[in-house]
């Protein structure tokens, strides 16, 4: 609706009714959004609000032809993510505040992020029957439900079993809650917005001043795997990503080790 908004105002400057726009009018709005200095991330939104407008128009019958289909969106880059160094990670988890009756469970939630590299909705919906203690591996339900096994590190583990044996223990636990690993004080499963919070609070005690979210433990697990060796397709399966391109920007974080790859393999870089 803020979009369409912003198409109305500039139809009314211009001196045309939005439901009679034509191709170079609206065109014409994208310039002016680009004039604006908008971001381009910023027009590709408008972009598919507009065409999303006029296809409504169209298919209830108050257009005949569609003045949006030949529209484009710019192309938005990709960003490479904010990773964490090992020191820290140690940190941000060294710096949550075990004094309150949540610490214990916000340490373990922090340690299975990077443990696992999870993602926020893979960790709230973590169930205790999913961990095989024996064989150090969870069983995660990803996107789309595709499933996939993870190795949890010995870390992670200990701090979920000290979560369950001294706090977990003691919760009065909502029907229906019984097999989930992480709960809020009410015996409930825990929300995206609480993690984010947990993790917000834990990096502004550490004083690390990087822009951390649960996701970037996400980034730093996969970065320290292939910092150390790990094969990108491997770290790929454990991420549960479904192409091996999404996996490949990891590749990119790490400049010296690309340095360090001319300079052992490329006949030009050697002496």
């Amino acid at each position: 609706m803020s979009d369409i908004e912003k198409l109305r105002t500039y139809a009314s400057e211009h001196a045309f009714r939005i439901e009679r726009a034509n191709y170079d009018q609206l065109q014409g709005f994208l310039q002016k959004l680009g004039r604006d200095e908008v971001s381009n991330a910023t027009i590709v939104r408008v972009v598919s609000s507009v065409k999303s407008f006029y296809r409504y128009l169209f298919f209830e019958g108050v257009i005949k032809e569609d003045p949006s289909f030949l529209l484009e969106a710019p192309k938005v880059g990709k960003h490479l993510p904010d990773v964490l160094s090992v020191e820290e990670v140690d940190r941000i988890i060294a710096a949550v505040d075990m004094s309150k009756a949540e610490g214990q469970r916000n340490r373990a939630i922090i340690e299975t992020l990077y443990g696992c590299g999870l993602r926020v909705s893979e960790l709230i919906s973590l169930q205790l029957s999913d961990i095989y203690r024996k064989e150090r591996i969870v069983r995660i339900v990803g996107k789309g439900n595709k499933e996939r096994l993870v190795p949890i590190s010995k870390a992670a583990l200990r701090e979920i079993d000290v979560y369950c044996k001294d706090t977990r223990a003691n919760l009065s636990i909502k029907p229906g809650y019984d097999d989930f690993v992480f709960l809020n004080r009410r015996g409930a499963q825990l929300t995206r917005v609480m993690i984010f919070t947990i993790i917000k609070n834990a990096v502004e005690a550490s004083g690390v001043k990087k822009n951390v979210s649960p996701h970037t433990f996400r980034h730093s697990f996969a970065t320290h795997l292939l910092e150390n060796g790990a094969n990108l397709r491997d770290i790929q399966e454990m991420l549960g990503h479904a192409s091996i391109t999404t996996t490949e920007v990891y590749t990119h974080l790490n400049s010296k080790m690309l340095s360090d790859t001319i300079e052992k393999y490329h006949p030009r870089a050697k002496d």
